[in-house]
């Protein structure tokens, strides 16, 4: 036997560790608690719908709204009395929202390959041209907590009214283990 082989196996071994110490401490859920993020039982659909349906290997998430843990949400329209900065805080409110309904889907947030599609509705007026930066809460969000696997294609479109006047919704499809 070599005499350096067990020191070789021993380092190789090591480094492998270090490996999964460091995609664990990488994972979505850590990362969430590092941006000081907490995910919640998601809320019941208020009509005849799922908030998550399952095909094949991909989730579609129905249109999530700004609503917080507490039940409170950002309600108003962008461009009359909410500003982009309170709007991309409304998207990044909707995307936690949207990562709960995830949570309680999978279990591990760990399980998903990637973000597939965000569709972001901005409720706004008809001068109102920046529903990019708005829905920027959202996509900015994913990539912080999931990196190259939370880039995605996106939609971010106005709409002249969203239900119960709230600033945006977001819908989304991830691609899942």
């Amino acid at each position: 036997m070599h005499p350096f082989l067990p020191k070789r196996l021993l380092l190789t071994v090591a480094f492998g560790l270090l490996g999964l110490v460091s995609a664990l401490a990488q994972s979505p859920e850590n990362r969430l608690k590092e941006l000081g993020i907490e995910l919640y039982p998601p809320s019941k659909p208020v009509a005849n719908y799922v908030k998550a349906v399952r095909a094949g290997n991909l989730i579609f998430l129905a249109g999530h709204v700004p609503t917080r843990a507490d039940g409170s949400g950002i309600t108003g329209r962008l461009g009359q009395n909410l500003s982009v900065e309170q709007g991309y805080e409304a998207a990044k409110v909707t995307t936690i929202s949207l990562l709960s309904t995830l949570k309680a889907e999978l279990g591990d947030l760990s399980r998903i390959r990637r973000i597939v599609k965000v569709t972001g509705m901005v409720n706004s007026t008809p001068e109102f041209t920046d529903q990019p930066k708005v829905i920027n809460g959202c996509s900015d969000l994913l990539v912080a907590v999931f990196g190259d696997r939370g880039k995605h294609a996106r939609s971010a479109v106005g709409m002249a009214a969203l239900p119960l006047n709230y600033a945006v919704e977001i819908e989304m499809v991830v691609e899942v283990q």
